[in-house]
């Protein structure tokens, strides 16, 4: 399996989060040793009234409760959007060995704009990270949930 694949299923969890008027991001935990999907999640901090809800904290959480275990060592996870501080901050705690991501976030990301947490030296550990994989594709799903959510305000 490539890279495209499985930010493709990162993108189908961000459809769904859509389509329950969530901002749609999604992220899937990846064994990239066996090629397995470990979890798959999207955002979901409306209708957990959770706003530490964010897709990559679940997909993370899933996984380690798959796995029965506090660390993701070795695993990889693809997200539709440059992680925030908080999601930085727990991928570097779940020792995450690689991030891939889709869309850059100049606005709330941590990873390649903003506070780049994985650079600052309080991190105690850096994941490999990619980004730009189906970067259109997520860009315009983004776009298009808030566009609609201007226009249903007005």
């Amino acid at each position: 399996m490539n890279q495209e694949f499985y930010m493709r299923l990162a993108l189908e969890q961000a459809q769904k989060a859509a389509q329950v008027d969530e901002v749609p991001i999604g992220a899937v935990v990846v064994d990239p040793a066996s090629g397995e999907v470990i979890a798959q999640a999207h955002n979901l901090s409306e209708h957990a009234l959770d706003a530490t809800a964010h897709a990559e904290i679940l997909a993370m959480k899933q996984a380690c409760e798959q796995l029965k275990q506090n660390r993701l060592r070795g695993l990889d996870l693809y997200v539709t959007l440059e992680p925030c501080t908080m999601c930085a901050a727990a991928i570097s705690f779940m020792r995450i060995e690689h991030l891939y991501f889709a869309a850059p976030d100049t606005k709330g990301g941590a990873v390649i704009n903003g506070v780049k947490f994985f650079e600052a030296s309080t991190c105690h550990h850096k994941p490999k990270v990619e980004y730009g994989i189906l970067q259109e594709e997520a860009s315009t799903l983004l776009k298009d949930f808030f566009k609609n959510k201007r226009k249903k305000s007005s």
